[in-house]
């Protein structure tokens, strides 16, 4: 088929790459447009742009798919089918409409569970032990569209969000590969159930915090889920500092947010058990062992807040 993929970042390059290895000829990529980046506020393609242009592809980058514009250049390439992997950007009626096979996204969930834009994030800090990933024809609800295929994977209890992510995004590039062989031999997709529908919004830095009275489980999968961003927080003397790997570690009377500082680690106490801090990331600085953290802290205010 000719298509024409749809993609923003990272995540995505799997995808782009497996297509281009494929059968199927894609005629143009579209994506978000360029972004200002760093303090000089340059405009920089994304990840999928970047590599496009550096492939020599064809690249739509319109401010909103609504733009007539490139609504218009999506006509004249003709796709018979737009394969999606985190685009970014909601899509109306009319752009759904052109190609002839619809709008194919690879969603990083097993809908219908953890329909929107943070799935991943979303499934950890709700302590789930399995997830997935399952391409849909895209319609205009929220990831509602009939499903094609579906792939489910455990979930390590030490795995962060951005770790279950890139292993989706390498096995999900298979599964979009493989759906689109599929739909070109004409294969029809099957409506979502009407149970079991989760949502999972854009995690925000107040979502992100945690709260030393919750249980050390609870605690783990927010700075899972979290991880690496925004970043599970909390604050130590007043000043913010990240918590990007925890573990659970055997019970110590310690009162919820008070530290335990040893040679080889740091632990908090929490409302139910007790929290290795793994890997923290103090203001403005870079990820660092929270054993090595530590070692600096202040012993007249053992506490997190």
């Amino acid at each position: 088929m000719r298509v024409v993929f749809a993609g923003t970042p990272d995540v995505a390059l799997p995808s782009l790459d497996a297509l281009l290895s494929s059968s199927h000829e894609v005629v143009a990529v579209l994506t978000r447009p360029d972004a200002a980046k760093g303090r000089s506020k340059r405009l920089v393609p994304s990840p999928v742009g970047r590599r496009a242009l550096d492939l020599g592809l064809p690249l739509l980058r319109p401010g909103h798919p609504r733009d007539p514009v490139f609504q218009a250049q999506l006509r004249e390439l003709a796709p018979d089918c737009v394969p999606v992997v985190a685009y970014g950007a909601l899509l109306p009626p009319g752009a759904l409409e052109i190609p002839a096979r619809g709008w194919v996204n690879l969603h990083f969930s097993l809908l219908p569970a953890w329909r929107g834009a943070a799935p991943v994030q979303r499934a950890l800090m709700a302590g789930a032990k399995t997830t997935g990933a399952t391409t849909f024809l895209i319609d205009a609800g929220l990831d509602s569209g009939p499903v094609y295929r579906t792939l489910t994977t455990r979930i390590d209890p030490a795995e962060t969000a951005g770790e279950v992510l890139a292993r989706l995004a390498v096995d999900g590039a298979g599964l979009l590969v493989d759906t689109l062989d599929a739909v070109a031999a004409g294969a029809e997709p099957e409506p979502q159930p009407d149970t079991g529908i989760s949502l999972a919004p854009k995690v925000t830095v107040a979502d992100a915090r945690l709260d030393w009275t919750a249980s050390a489980a609870r605690l783990h999968d927010l700075v899972r889920g979290c991880s690496p961003h925004p970043g599970a927080w909390t604050t130590y003397g007043g000043d913010r500092f990240k918590i990007l790997r925890s573990r659970i570690a055997d019970p110590a009377d310690l009162a919820p947010g008070r530290l335990r500082v040893g040679r080889l680690g740091v632990w908090a106490g929490t409302g139910a058990g007790t929290l290795e801090l793994v890997t923290v990331q103090p203001i403005g600085k870079r990820p660092m062992d929270a054993a090595a953290w530590g070692r600096g802290l202040r012993d007249d205010d053992p506490w997190l807040r």
